[in-house]
């Protein structure tokens, strides 16, 4: 799953991903996540930080809340370059803090090392 409000990134990812036989969930905010999560979606996610009405550290943190963390490998997939003070807060849930803009080999390669941690 990618959760961005970008609608740019979300098309960007599947275009990366579906080639390689990867499905890709598009999630355009941190509730559509959750909704997602709830519904027993169980994968990898790359989780952006700044996107409006709740960001990626406070959609974590819901998901926390919420007992949707187990099943999931959560990667952040964010503009910032330096980290937030949330990552030391929530490391043991983000396997990763990927900043964009990224090379297309990399994040599939990297996606493929994440799923290989879910079997």
């Amino acid at each position: 799953m990618v959760v961005d409000d970008d609608a740019f990134i979300l098309k960007v990812m599947a275009e990366l991903f579906e080639p390689e036989g990867i499905e890709v969930i598009a999630a355009e905010s941190g509730d559509a996540c959750i909704a997602e999560l709830v519904n027993g979606y169980r994968g990898v996610i790359l989780m952006d930080i700044m996107m409006p009405r709740k960001d990626g550290w406070e959609t974590i943190r819901e998901m926390i809340d919420r007992d949707l963390v187990e099943g999931n490998v959560i990667a952040m997939l964010t503009a910032k370059d330096v980290p937030d003070a949330e990552l030391d807060e929530l490391k043991e849930h983000v396997i990763d803090y990927i900043t964009k803009p990224f090379e297309a080999d990399e994040i599939v390669a990297l996606v493929k090392e994440y799923l290989n941690y879910l079997q």
